[in-house]
């Protein structure tokens, strides 16, 4: 069957109450732009429901790709349209919907053996239409069982394999398939974070995770030339843009971070290299997000998976930024859990990739595992009148990149 109207279905959203609205604008808004490029379509909302009607012809597979990557849809209904509510063209319409999308499901089947099993789910949101939904429904399951009982279909309202759903509006719309969404809320309904985004597993899964609660993202890397190579800024722009599908355009900051981090080597104990990098990233990242007005920090740390990733470290590292929280949305996971997770968001591939980023260049042999705050600080002083202008410089000299 060749479809024209898709049913886009909600969760969360509709918790929303008095301002449900504002997040269904969010979300029609999202869905035209995503689908502006692929033709013509109309997206409409109606009391509890949205719909996207295509004007033109187009993509299908394309089409439900980039619906169901999108944040605040919980899946999408293709539906078959019938303009006349008379009971008569309903019921053709269930017939001929049957026989297009489940009959050649029948095969070898029979009511005896091995039946299909389904059930007929109306909801009447047109009051007026005369007869009640749970008659309605009964009418039209006889209808179907009257063609295809004797081909292997049987009625069963507590386990059925399908359910076939009639929704009766200004017309009526026939369904049967739900494909499962991205779920969460529409980008754009809570603010705005930036990410440090490396190479690895963990930040563009960190990144996919907070943009899923609605927060647009923008994003920063730390960029060490000549020791990274080009193909490792590459590697960090395919990330992005893997997750730009879901979270929208992602505004990515590449900093040179060379200099500030041979300025650390070669005068901090090596031991400490990793921890007194880190707390000069987020003071970095933190003063971008202030420019442009970005709520929160996020990374994509866990508790215990490398050495400065330890409680200790975590506390010395927070310490560097002063006024903005930061979120860690995978610290409770373990590797296993966050590689599936980047295997389900398709960045994993991307993620192995062999080109290091500044990060796994410069590692301490052995390095600190509880680190003190006052430790470190002292450390630093170390830095003072030599680390200023480099910090500076990197921070004017970054490259702006929008991934889409």
């Amino acid at each position: 069957m060749e479809y024209k109207t898709f049913l886009i279905k909600y969760a969360e959203i509709g918790t929303k109450g008095k301002n449900r609205y504002k997040f269904e604008d969010h979300l029609c808004k999202r869905m035209r732009q995503r689908l502006k490029a692929l033709g013509d379509f109309e997206v409409r909302r109606e009391y509890g429901r949205i719909f996207v009607d295509a004007k033109s012809d187009f993509d299908y597979d394309e089409a439900m790709n980039r619906l169901t990557k999108i944040f605040g849809i919980s899946g999408v209904c293709p539906v078959m349209q019938v303009d006349s509510l008379e009971y008569d063209d309903i019921s053709a319409g269930v017939l001929k919907y049957v026989e297009e999308e489940i009959a050649g499901m029948l095969t070898g089947r029979s009511v005896a053996s091995s039946p299909l099993t389904f059930k007929m789910n109306v909801r009447r949101h047109n009051k007026e239409y005369p007869i009640n939904s749970m008659e309605m429904a009964a009418r039209l399951g006889g209808d179907v069982l009257d063609k295809y009982e004797e081909k292997g279909m049987k009625v069963d309202v507590h386990k059925p394999e399908i359910v076939i759903d009639v929704e009766i509006r200004n017309v009526a719309y026939i369904s049967s398939k739900v494909i499962p969404g991205a779920c969460g809320l529409p980008v754009g309904t809570n603010g705005k974070a930036i990410s440090l985004l490396s190479g690895g597993i963990d930040s563009p899964v960190a990144t996919y995770m907070i943009a899923k609660r609605g927060v647009e993202m923008e994003a920063v890397y730390f960029n060490a030339p000549p020791y990274t190579s080009e193909r490792a800024k590459d590697k960090v722009k395919d990330l992005g843009r893997i997750v730009a599908q879901y979270a929208g355009p992602i505004k990515l900051h590449i900093v040179n971070f060379t200099d500030c981090q041979l300025a650390i080597y070669k005068n901090c104990p090596h031991e400490e290299l990793t921890i007194i990098m880190k707390r000069l990233m987020f003071r970095m990242a933190e003063d971008i997000a202030k420019k442009d007005d970005c709520q929160c920090i996020v990374t994509g740390e866990s508790i215990g998976q490398v050495s400065s990733q330890t409680t200790f470290s975590l506390r010395v590292i927070n310490d560097a930024v002063t006024d903005i929280p930061v979120f860690r949305p995978l610290i409770g996971m373990d590797k296993q859990e966050i590689v599936e997770m980047s295997q389900k968001i398709g960045t994993y591939e991307t993620s192995i990739l062999p080109y290091e980023d500044c990060c796994t260049i410069f590692v301490a042999k052995h390095p600190v595992t509880k680190p003190t705050l006052e430790q470190i600080e002292e450390s630093e002083k170390k830095l003072e009148g030599i680390i200023e202008p480099l910090y500076q410089t990197a921070l004017e000299t970054a490259e702006v990149v929008y991934l889409k």
